[in-house]
Order: C-alpha cells, then structure tokens, then sequence
C-alpha cells in the first residue's frame, strides 16, 4: 500500500504553536473581596467569605439568576481611583438576611472562638487524632474517618425554609352579606367579590390580610405537618419530624424569622438551629487535661451523620393543608366594629426546603 507523506506545513499536529500564547493576568477580572448588596432599600455590605458561607437555598432565593464574583468591568475616574462598587438589588426580606447573618456569625464565634475567648473546635481537635490513630479509622463509629466526617471540624447548622402560599375562600354568608352591606360587612367599597377580570375588591383583598395575620400568629413550626400526618397516616412525614427532634429542633419550637411578602399571598418562614452531634463538652478537669472535657455519644453521632445527605443538596417537600376558620372580629377603641367575624376555607401551599450547612 502506498504511503502519502504529509507536508509539516499541512500537518494538524505541527500547525499548532508549541510556543505559549502570553496572557495578561493584569486584565483578568479580580475577586471580589466584598458585596454590595440592596435588599429592598436596606443596604448590605458582606463579605465574600460570609456569602460563600450561607446556604444554598438563601444563595438561590438572593440571586436567582446566578452570581460572579468577579468584577467584569472596571471604571476609572480622572484621578485613576476606581469609581464606587456595584450594588446588588436583592428582592429578599432584609430583617430574615439580618436574622440568618447573625445566627451564622454568632454559630462561627462559639465554635471557633474569638481574639479573646476560645471556642469549642479547640477543646474538641483533638478528637481527629483519636480516629486517625483507631486501628480501623472509625473509632466506634461507622463513616467517621476525619476525612468522611466534616461534623468534627466543622459547625453544623440545620436550615430549614417554609415558603406558604395561602387562597382564602370566604363563606357563602359572607359574600351575601358584602353584597348587602349588613352586619358591618361590605357596603360600596367592600364587596367580597372579583371583578370581570378577575382582580379582587378591596373587600376581598381585606379578607386575604386578614387570614395573612391569621397565619403569622400560627408560628409552632411541625403543627401543620403533624396535622397532616394524623390525616394520611404519612410514615414518612413522621420519620422527618422524628429526625429533625432528635437532631437539634424540638417539638414545640417556633419559626426564628417569619414575615409575610409585600404584595403577595405568601408567608415566608425560616428556622436555624445547631446540628446536635452528640459531643459533648464539660468545664476542663483540675489537671488540665482537655481530652477529660469531651465526650461523644456515637448513637448520636451516627443519627446527625444522616443529615450530612443535605449539605450543599437542598431538599424539598411540598403539601396542601386546608382548613375552615373563622377570623375573630375587631373592635375600635370606642367600641366600633372594625372587621366583623367571618367563616373563611383556607387553603396553604407549604413548600419545605431542609438544608445542612458546614461553617
């Protein structure tokens, strides 16, 4: 078979340079060090490190649509000084930002101390060597090499977000009364109706306001899912509640942070708490002896390993919960009525989103 030599000049292999094209790293677009944030016209200024740090489910409700960290421009003044920072406009509630950015710091300062204070991650180091130095690296507990478990090094902090949509359906007696105008319902402005294009009245929207203050004061967090696992007898649900109880939350714990949206029919809800890992720490012994001061309960350990499934992979759950209330009425000082009791159907879309974070 005849052969066919290629010309170098032809050959795919030799056109390319073996020289390294130079590159301007002096062009490259910096990190940023710190973020600018408006967080419905309440500013923010965070740090890179502390954004990094925050779970995913916050980092997905504050940039939708994605964050660069990275300048990608930079405008120079006359002086050669860079013109001022780029902020961010945020749709997020800022007093829940606040809320999460105090809990993570105060979590960070316990657990790793201050300039002033030590704090607990140095009392318990230590602990690390005890499983490199086990025969089998687990040391009792199935998974725990230092490697394999973050929970020794690492503040763990369970998130867990309810966003609820609610639709108010009021009582056949009360649209006829708006319609009417009696027993204080109604009247030219208050009919509980929607109009041809199917925006509500200000009645109605009166109705949704009601029922949004209704829900806010309903603040238990696992009231509603444990309603519904009396009604469908759902293992599941029970097992989730079950977990979250012995992992850190209690039974009749509340929402940390709970406000309804502007302009909509939501309520956005969410609870922090220390992921409880069955270490255990008492005052230093007379001696000295730092290793005294620790203790781990392994059964524990083993139950808040299965919540590390949730670092960095949110997961959700979403059910309908309906229920017949009847908003109480309201009185004005001088004995008025303000708001008449009224029946309402209330239905809630509860979206629950569980997370584990590692600081």
């Amino acid at each position: 078979m005849a052969t066919v030599s290629l010309p170098s000049s032809s050959s795919p292999i030799t056109q390319v340079s073996q020289t390294p094209a130079h590159v301007n790293f002096s062009h490259q677009p910096a990190l940023l060090t710190r973020l600018l944030l408006d967080l419905r016209g309440k500013r923010f200024e965070v740090d890179r490190e502390t954004i990094m740090n925050l779970p995913e489910s916050v980092l997905l409700c504050l940039f939708p649509n994605g964050l660069v960290l990275s300048r990608q421009s930079m405008v120079v003044d006359g002086n050669g000084e860079e013109e001022e920072e780029d902020v961010y406009a945020v749709d997020f509630d800022p007093d829940c930002f606040q809320f999460v950015l105090n809990f993570f710091r105060t979590a960070s300062e316990n657990f790793y101390g201050t300039d002033t204070t030590p704090g607990l991650y140095a009392a318990q180091q230590h602990l690390q060597e005890s499983f490199s130095s086990s025969s089998d690296g687990s040391y009792g507990m199935a998974n725990s090499a230092p490697s394999q478990n973050p929970l020794i090094s690492k503040q763990a902090i369970i998130v867990l977000r309810e966003e609820l949509d609610y639709f108010a359906i009021p009582g056949k007696e009360s649209v006829d009364s708006s319609d009417k105008g009696v027993n204080g319902i109604g009247g030219s402005s208050g009919e509980i109706k929607t109009d041809e294009h199917g925006i509500a009245s200000e009645g109605l929207n009166k109705v949704k306001r009601r029922c949004g203050e209704y829900l806010m004061e309903k603040k238990n967090i696992f009231t509603a899912l444990q309603r519904n696992v009396n009604k469908e007898n759902n293992v599941a649900e029970q097992h989730l509640i079950d977990m979250l109880c012995m992992s850190g939350f209690n039974r009749e714990d509340e929402w940390g942070f709970r406000a309804l949206e502007p302009s909509r029919c939501c309520i956005s809800s969410i609870a922090l708490v220390l992921l409880k890992t069955g270490i255990t720490h008492h005052p230093h012994s007379p001696d000295g002896d730092e290793t005294a001061s620790v203790e781990i309960d392994y059964a524990q350990m083993a139950t808040s390993q299965k919540l590390l499934l949730f670092w960095r992979k949110p997961a959700r759950k979403c059910w309908w919960d309906g229920l017949e209330i009847e908003l109480p009425e309201k009185m004005s000082d001088d004995g008025g009525m303000l708001e008449p009791k009224m029946n309402v159907k209330l239905w809630a879309r509860r979206v629950w989103t569980l997370e584990l974070s590692l600081i």
